[in-house]
């Protein structure tokens, strides 16, 4: 068998083949791209955005002040509705709207597209056609947090300004008929604002206030504010940090890198060299489960029935790869 053979994606089997032949191309890198010559277009701020971005901010860092005056109930409830909102990009958004990785059922795509709504960050159609973007121009003008540009603007500046002219024009001309076909993310879609204040700001709220005596406004500021603010920036990690720092044991030709840090802070998400390498991998690492939460709850929603079909690269095609792009760091566990 030919190095080749070994690359190529095959009929996967439950639970554990190798990637499908049908799973989507939109998210594997272009390199007919290439971008357009003579001065960058001018960048236009966002003012809205900046505003509100500095206010969330300053409103997160009076929220540590808040904390020994919470209860250890209210403070468990943020952990909770971080890592559920957590999972609404990285299990949701993600793994399985972005790059189709595995199957999920009706009950578990409505869970995803709530905890996606808690987790405000775009609505999940948007999110997917930005990311498969990211993915096949990646750090180009058509990347829509291009790291090129430095660690400000990948990891938050890029919301602040008005996308590239490339980032619009390549992110019209993508094949999106699985998203668009699919209910839940069109529903989410068109109802978005309402399911953001329910979801991110009312229930977080409501709940430590009804269910255990909280004072409202420390219910706002540390369930909502505080907890936002950090899942904000543990996604935006991956967009800077992971392209930054760290090594690149599967392709040491692209940006992306395998950064610890971001991995925890993202529940599973730092793997990003090999991400890039092999998009269409639910775990997004070689690892399984190891430091990647993300990768449990799947493996969870699996063994309860929920989900199925998860796509993953056999490990003659990793070791292969490793051999062949890989930059010496690579270990086995």
């Amino acid at each position: 068998m030919t190095e080749a053979d070994l690359l190529e994606p095959k009929q996967h089997k439950p639970s554990n083949g190798d990637v499908c032949s049908d799973q989507t191309r939109e998210d594997v890198f272009d390199h007919t791209y290439k971008e357009k010559e003579g001065p960058k277009p001018r960048k236009i701020i966002v003012w809205r955005n900046v505003i509100l971005m500095t206010l969330l901010h300053l409103g997160a860092v009076y929220s540590f002040i808040l904390i020994p005056s919470a209860s250890t109930l209210t403070l468990l409830w943020s952990v909770v509705c971080f890592f559920i909102s957590a999972l609404g990009i990285t299990a949701g958004a993600h793994r399985l709207w972005s790059h189709r990785a595995y199957k999920a059922s009706l009950p578990l795509r409505i869970f995803l597209g709530f905890a996606n709504s808690m987790a405000f960050q775009n609505d999940i159609f948007e999110w997917a056609r930005d990311h498969r973007v990211h993915h096949k121009y990646s750090e180009t003008d058509a990347d829509p947090h291009n790291a090129k540009r430095g660690f400000f603007f990948a990891h938050i500046g890029w919301l602040l300004v008005r996308k590239h002219p490339d980032v619009i024009e390549k992110g019209s001309k993508l094949e999106l008929r699985d998203l668009l076909s699919d209910k839940v993310v069109m529903f989410q879609r068109r109802h978005y604002k309402m399911s953001v204040l329910l979801v991110c700001f009312f229930i977080p709220m409501f709940v430590p206030w009804y269910l255990w005596g909280e004072s409202l406004w420390t219910a706002y500021f540390i369930p909502v504010l505080l907890r936002y603010t950090v899942s904000l920036n543990a996604t935006w990690l991956v967009n800077s940090a992971a392209h930054m720092w760290g090594n690149k044991p599967y392709d040491q030709n692209i940006s992306p890198r395998e950064n610890k840090f971001v991995t925890f802070s993202a529940i599973g998400e730092g793997f990003h060299n090999y991400h890039h390498t092999f998009p269409y991998d639910y775990a997004t690492s070689e690892f399984g489960c190891k430091l990647n939460l993300t990768t449990c709850f799947i493996d969870l929603m699996c063994f309860l029935g929920l989900a199925k079909d998860c796509k993953r690269v056999s490990r003659d095609v990793v070791l292969a790869r490793v051999q062949r792009t890989g930059d010496g760091s690579h270990r086995s566990g």
